[in-house]
């Protein structure tokens, strides 16, 4: 066979380019409908190549895979698991466009919900689904859970949306685990829901927790704090979230390095984040300067064995603590410091 006719392998790209996706970490390769092929050309789905899915904490760690990485992901893994059902594909790829910049970190300043905003986007492609046979109320009934699919949230329990980022955040971490690929053929789906056997459950629970840990980890509250704290003082008082929830990750960063309210800081925190720490909030009002970062609940959740979630081994606390983030050079951080 000469280099003229030897077969292509597929690429890990993310425009669908030869209609096939390589997933690099699952190792799946996934042949994309015309649709899927169509949708990895608009704004919505592409933008989402530009926000890192960890959030802030891309800027202080080795996890800096974007949410279209991870939404390709998903749709390898429900091409996989779920055959060829072109609704809940769709909602595969496009069940996080709703993201600001950043992901989850800016959530909730000045009205900033991506569950209002994912919804708004996906309706906003109706025409596109529609000339491919697919009805957008369809996505949009799937995304939310009142459609039944792979995609469907089950409290406590793990959906391949999970699975995905638990496995692909082990990976961008260091975590040990088993080869995904390997990992992928113990699994099956029971409603949605991952099932496997009790050793493939036992190394779900632990990327679980690891991620559980990381989320409430000193590092991840830092970076969320410092962020959220400089895009308030860049937005002001009163703003609405217009200015912010299309943005990509590079122009959000570049907005705050440009205005001279948030400029300095901005660059102090990309140049040396631990010039920033984090302490147990008080009891009582937030002082000047300091980010609180609630704690919120626990993202944790189980696989199936036999049709049962595998118990926990240590209670998980419904909510973390919450935080301060302010700078060492604060009063805060001195008295902190002090305390026992």
């Amino acid at each position: 066979m000469t280099a003229s006719t030897r077969p292509v392998r597929p690429h890990a790209d993310t425009v669908g380019l030869g209609g096939h996706h390589t997933d690099p970490l699952w190792g799946t390769v996934t042949t994309l409908t015309p649709l899927e092929q169509a949708l990895l050309r608009t704004w919505p789905v592409r933008r989402l190549g530009h926000v890192a899915h960890a959030g802030a904490v891309a800027t202080v760690t080795t996890q800096t895979f974007s949410r279209l990485e991870h939404s390709l992901g998903v749709l390898g893994l429900v091409a996989h698991l779920d055959g060829a059902d072109a609704v809940t594909r769709a909602a595969a790829l496009l069940h996080d466009v709703g993201h600001a910049p950043l992901s989850h970190t800016l959530e909730g300043i000045a009205g900033i919900d991506h569950h209002v905003t994912g919804p708004a986007r996906v309706r906003a492609l109706g025409d596109l689904l529609g000339a491919h046979g697919v009805d957008v109320a369809d996505v949009v009934a799937t995304l939310s859970g009142a459609r039944a699919s792979a995609l469907r949230p089950r409290p406590g329990l793990v959906t391949l949306d999970h699975l995905d980022g638990y496995v692909r955040s082990a990976r961008a971490h260091g975590r040990r685990m088993p080869a995904p690929a390997r990992l992928l053929r113990r699994l099956t789906l029971q409603d949605g829901v991952v099932r496997t056997d009790p050793a493939g459950a036992r190394v779900l629970a632990r990327l679980a927790d690891a991620e559980v840990a990381y989320h409430r980890s000193s590092l991840n509250v830092l970076a969320v704090g410092v962020v959220r704290h400089l895009v308030r003082r860049w937005l002001g008082p009163g703003a609405d979230a217009g200015p912010v929830v299309g943005m990509t990750d590079g122009e959000l960063v570049a907005a705050l390095l440009r205005d001279p309210r948030t400029g300095d800081e901005t660059r102090r925190f990309l140049t040396d984040p631990l010039a920033w720490c984090v302490v147990p909030a008080r009891p009582g009002p937030v002082p000047e300067g300091v980010e609180l970062v609630p704690g919120g609940r626990s993202y944790h959740a189980r696989a199936l064995v036999d049709g049962e979630p595998l118990p926990d081994r240590v209670p998980v606390p419904d909510r973390v603590a919450d935080q301060w983030v302010l700078r060492r050079d604060h009063p805060e951080a001195r008295s902190a410091a002090a305390m026992p």
